[in-house]
């Protein structure tokens, strides 16, 4: 927490902030913001832990979590002997978020802890306590006299009459973790619903760290001029990703055989996974864990129809590859070819700190609010590249804290993820709302000697992207933090991160901060135009292979298929994509959205077709808008999960059941368990600027 001083210098800075953007327009001089993230991290004296990680005193060693994990179980029975006692009322719900954020609090942290602190110690710790504490929260979702109290309430129509809407509605969504998670079972069946949860607790983590592995080959094998182009382990070469945006067609074959081979270890634990949500589901009472999982969401169940065919794409894209390269096959290619884009040509225009700044614009354009740079205390991050960031209201002051991992480390994921540390909530006792706390974890390359971090268009993207749920989180005034933010129908959450990436590519709004690191020179308008221009092409493509993930997704996560998770994505691979598979290859291996995203990758697809209608009603005309901006927050960021997605959706803009933008939803994933024969995608998804899916499976991924 800061001082009054300290706020009040914040917010004279957040209202006179304009001066900075009207003066740096045609100077190679960047905002406080855009300093901060162009400059090279001030290496700090000592890196040793003293104030612990993001503040919290006991985090200064990894035995700290296990005392903040004793702390929390404590106060846990404390708060459940209340909510136990208490008269049916707004105390009981007031009791149960405050259990929820007492456990959440440790749990989130160390979520985020366990994949990407680089200390293997206190990796170990974090992992052990997410144990622990999702052990415990399993037992909660089965403690008899626990749901009963709730119960109670929500049966006395009295009571449920004098609830406000947003007590009523986390009452409900309470309730229904418990009957999700098997409250009405038997004592023997509700201990076995317990153990299978602490299983998939176990299978999860397994899982998710296996996938981000890299794996490795003998130097010998890779011919020799290559090297450079992988990390290397002694006399091994190690492959992390997919190389996707090499322009050395062998370094993607390569990168994509070696990273997708099968790890006879990983693929055992998806067979054991899938098969313990299955079984999981059904014992508490559903179909298939599909089933369990949309119930809640926009989609709500599984469903069947008709999806798309990119016959006439992926035979443009093989035409062009031959013409570029005759001895080899599609690749990574389309996106650069038809309209020149280069993405280094884009580079030195997208410095780090120049979309820092432009986001810094946006933001303060539409909703009156700053980033501002802040110094961590030592001990309070768990790299010294990390950097931290103030969000402040114009007139509403400190709204929270955003960390920022943006750089490519050997140990860390790399993936780009939103971590939710601490939910936002209204504090009975003082009023006061508790500040969120997020981490924004990308993978970008470190600063040179002569350059500061330069950016690919793709990369600015995703920035944008993970940025959206970022301000999700800080511009939320929900008074639980149970729905606090991205704590909200998946399917929705989505939503304002996919609507940054419109931002991103509108030139009014690139045009604010796109100049050349060097001379200042701004991107010239004919680039932005041929970069838009490039999404649309191959976009019936990209979305079609969109559709196959979340279809793969839907049929692991049906009914037991009886045959191997590889000989199901080959057959979806045919069937709903277009390009062949790649013998001894498993691409399933590296799907870790199956772990936060289990049956709901659809989510992206559906979150496209809502954010669409939101840019087209509220920002097309001028994403500057500052009416818009403050309607859109006010309207659908506020509540976070606190309003069906539905209600916040059809109850505000023109998006009905019956609108063009569902309907073209529907006619995609409620494929998932089709077997017609598909139709072009063109004509469910409209290909305008920015309309076509990312072509990367790992952009975007909300934690």
């Amino acid at each position: 927490f800061l001082t009054m001083s300290t706020c009040k210098r914040l917010l004279h800075f957040a209202r006179h902030r304009n001066v900075w953007t009207h003066v740096r327009r045609s100077v190679t001089t960047w905002s406080p913001v855009g300093a901060a993230f162009n400059a090279k991290p001030a290496r700090r004296a000592e890196l040793r832990l003293q104030s612990g990680l993001f503040g919290v005193p006991e985090l200064s060693c990894p035995a700290g979590f296990q005392v903040a994990a004793k702390s929390a179980l404590r106060n846990t029975e404390l708060l459940v002997g209340r909510a136990c006692s208490c008269p049916p009322g707004v105390e009981t719900v007031e009791s149960f978020d405050q259990l929820s954020d007492g456990l959440c609090r440790v749990a989130d942290l160390a979520d985020f802890v366990k994949v990407a602190h680089p200390d293997p110690a206190f990796r170990e710790a974090a992992e052990k306590t997410c144990i622990d504490i999702g052990t415990v929260v399993e037992k909660l979702n089965t403690n008899v006299e626990l749901c009963k109290s709730l119960k109670n309430l929500l049966d006395d129509p009295d009571v449920v009459a004098q609830l406000d809407p947003d007590t009523r509605r986390v009452a409900e969504l309470f309730m229904f973790d418990f009957e999700i998670s098997g409250i009405h079972l038997d004592d023997k069946l509700r201990k076995e619903a317990v153990a299978l949860h602490v299983k998939l607790l176990d299978l999860n983590n397994e899982f998710l760290v296996g996938s981000n592995m890299p794996n490795r080959i003998a130097r010998s094998v890779i011919p020799e001029h290559l090297h450079l182009q992988f990390a290397s382990e002694g006399s091994f070469i190690q492959v992390g990703g997919l190389h996707a945006d090499s322009p050395d067609d062998l370094v993607r074959e390569i990168a994509y055989r070696i990273y997708l081979h099968p790890n006879a270890d990983l693929m055992n634990c998806l067979e054991e996974l899938l098969k313990c949500r299955y079984k999981m589901a059904k014992l508490v009472g559903y179909e298939s864990y599909g089933h369990r999982a949309l119930k809640g969401t926009m989609a709500q169940t599984p469903g069947s129809s008709k999806v798309s065919n990119t016959t006439k794409d992926f035979r443009m894209m093989s035409d062009m590859k031959k013409k570029l390269n005759p001895r080899n096959s599609v690749s990574g290619f389309c996106f650069t070819t038809p309209y020149n884009i280069e993405p280094s040509l884009y580079s030195p225009y997208l410095s780090l700190g120049a979309c820092m700044d432009g986001l810094n614009i946006l933001f303060s354009q539409l909703y009156g609010v700053s980033l501002m740079s802040e110094h961590p205390s030592t001990g309070e991050v768990w790299s010294e590249d990390v950097r931290k960031l103030a969000v402040v209201h114009e007139t509403e002051g400190l709204l929270g804290y955003i960390y920022c991992d943006f750089f490519h480390r050997s140990d860390k994921p790399h993936q780009d993820c939103h971590f939710t540390i601490r939910g936002r909530r209204r504090c009975q006792d003082t009023g006061q709302y508790q500040l969120p706390v997020v981490v924004l974890m990308l993978s970008l390359p470190h600063p040179t000697k002569s350059a500061p971090t330069l950016l690919t268009p793709g990369m600015m993207e995703n920035l944008f992207h993970e940025m959206g749920h970022a301000m999700h989180s800080m511009l939320g005034r929900t008074r639980y933090q149970h729905v606090t933010g991205t704590r909200c129908a998946t399917d929705f959450a989505e939503v304002p991160s996919i609507l940054m990436e419109y931002f991103a590519t509108d030139y009014r709004v690139i045009s604010q901060f796109a100049r050349h690191y060097q001379t200042g020179q701004p991107l010239p308008e004919s680039m932005v135009a041929r970069l838009c221009e490039s999404k649309k092409v191959c976009g019936a493509a990209d979305t079609q292979l969109q559709i196959f993930y979340a279809v793969l997704d839907q049929i692991y996560h049906g009914k037991p298929q009886n045959r191997s998770t590889t000989e199901i994505l080959e057959e979806m691979q045919q069937k709903f994509y277009g390009l062949p598979y790649t013998p001894n290859t498993a691409w399933q291996l590296r799907f870790s959205h199956l772990i936060g995203y289990g049956a709901k990758y659809y989510s992206y697809l559906m979150s496209r077709a809502v954010a669409s209608m939101v840019w087209r009603q509220c920002f097309v005309q001028d994403p500057l808008n500052r009416e818009m901006g403050e309607r859109y927050r006010r309207e659908m960021l506020a509540h976070g999960g606190a309003k069906e997605p539905m209600l916040m959706v059809e109850g505000n803009f023109t998006f009905t059941l019956e609108s063009p933008e569902l309907t073209h939803f529907q006619n995609i994933i409620m494929s998932c368990c089709s077997t017609q024969t598909p139709k072009n995608v063109s004509e469910m998804f409209p290909i305008g600027v920015n309309a076509s899916v990312s072509n990367s499976n790992f952009s975007g991924v909300h934690v």
